[in-house]
């Protein structure tokens, strides 16, 4: 996965952290968590706060 995958990353952190509410997660967390993935295969520094906001979003729309 890349960054610009942020559905497909955003349903893995569902089921990696099933007790987490996404809209209180820190971009610092997120960030480490989504590089963190196994099956993320990306360059750390190509994020930048609008993708993680993205996932964010995504994970929020998959969790309800």
């Amino acid at each position: 996965m890349k960054w610009t995958d942020t559905l497909d990353i955003a349903i893995e952190l569902i089921e990696r952290h099933p007790d987490v509410d996404p809209q209180y997660i820190r971009f610092t967390d997120l960030h480490r968590w989504v590089t963190e993935l196994p099956t993320f295969d990306d360059a750390a520094d190509k994020s930048n706060e609008k993708i993680l906001e993205a996932i964010q979003l995504a994970w929020i729309d998959e969790a309800d």
